[in-house]
């Protein structure tokens, strides 16, 4: 194959190493959970990827959540919803809430697991508006971000009350109804939470309104953080019991109690963990807020790192250094043909609305192997 001079070409090693990003991106949600067997007898898992199945379940019955084995091996070619992860559940899967479907995995399923929560998330319909994602009446492309603590799903251009700040991949939000529920995380919001910026009015633009976490904005928080905390080593010199939140209170600093909060990373780091307020967390029934291993973002970085350790060196990637460039476009070409026939077939389960089994998979690359060879035997025919 030839190559012209000064063609722009990007090599098969970045071709790779960007779907290896993509496959990660998947590994964060999927690698924390078992994908081989149901995770009912572990009981309340403390975050696991969820689906519920609209084909079993649907609007108008009671909810339910699966866990990944379950959508894989009890409701193949079923409509399910995917719930991302949450927190401290335990798999619903042919439990009496299914009418006939027993779970493979664990056929005695009665009981009904009654610390569950559930939410419209599991009929397919998230955020204040009570709309599925993606809407098929909202042609405007938008970002759901997740409450940590209802784990619900909101509209981030329109739904939160607020600017989304620019580094929210690193943050944890709070919605103003779970912000509402629980006062006192105002009263920590005014310390350590990031500047909130109202939603720009009409004709303004997002750079006079000063969203996202501009360099200005972090410094301003950082002073506010420092003064905040000078003035309660004074206060707590003066208070017994040494409350941190008691302390933020003596201090007044205030903020506008509207909108959703976004959180810094370590927050959680500096809530409160005296006897008395960890007495109100449990009663208020977020006693996960202390804990830092709870973020989703921990999640996926044990995700991450069990996929890392299960791969271990990818002897592919040194094999392609030692290609020459035009080897390594002639394998690319090979490559994409590939990748768009996959994602062809892909596209045939998402269309039926069909999870697709290890099974599938083998079949595609059976059928590569056999159009492989056809074309051989052809070129192999016209050449003879």
């Amino acid at each position: 194959m030839a190559v012209k001079e000064g063609e722009e070409t990007v090599s098969l090693v970045d071709v790779l190493e960007e779907d290896e990003e993509l496959e990660n991106e998947a590994s964060a949600v999927l690698g924390g959970s078992d994908a081989d067997q149901c995770s009912f007898p572990q009981g309340y898992v403390k975050r696991q990827a969820l689906y519920a199945c609209n084909t079993c379940t649907p609007k108008g019955g009671e909810a339910a959540g699966i866990c990944l084995a379950c959508s894989y091996k009890c409701h193949e070619g079923h409509e399910l919803f995917e719930l991302y992860t949450k927190r401290s559940f335990r798999c619903d899967c042919g439990n009496s809430k299914f009418r006939d479907l027993k779970c493979k995995f664990y056929s005695e399923k009665e009981q009904i697991n009654g610390e569950n929560k559930y939410s419209h998330n599991f009929f397919g319909l998230y955020c204040t508006c009570n709309r599925p994602y993606p809407d098929p009446d909202d042609q405007v492309e938008d970002e759901m971000i997740q409450c940590i603590i209802c784990e619900d799903w909101l509209h981030g251009r329109q739904h939160l009350g607020c600017m989304v700040p620019d580094c929210v991949e690193l943050q944890e939000m709070v919605c103003e109804s779970c912000m509402n529920k629980h006062p006192f995380l105002w009263t920590y919001a005014a310390h350590l939470a990031v500047p909130c910026v109202p939603i720009a009015s009409p004709g303004i633009k997002e750079e006079e309104e000063g969203g996202g976490c501009t360099e200005e904005a972090s410094t301003s928080t950082e002073k506010a953080k420092e003064n905040s905390i000078a003035s309660c080593k004074r206060t707590h010199q003066e208070m017994e019991g040494g409350c941190k939140l008691k302390e933020l209170q003596a201090v007044g600093q205030k903020r506008d109690q509207s909108g959703a909060v976004f959180w810094p990373p370590s927050w959680r780091s500096r809530l409160c963990s005296c006897d008395g307020c960890q007495n109100s967390y449990a009663a208020a029934g977020v006693s996960f807020l202390l804990d830092e291993a709870d973020t989703v973002l921990a999640y996926e970085n044990k995700g991450k790192s069990s996929e890392q350790e299960q791969r271990g060196h990818d002897p592919l990637m040194s094999a392609l250094d030692n290609l020459n460039h035009v080897q390594q476009l002639e394998i690319i070409h090979e490559y994409n043909d590939m990748k768009t026939e996959l994602k062809d077939f892909l596209q045939r389960f998402a269309a039926e609305g069909k999870v697709v089994t290890p099974e599938d998979i083998r079949q595609f690359f059976e059928q590569q192997q056999n159009r492989k060879r056809r074309r051989a035997d052809a070129a192999q025919f016209y050449c003879s």
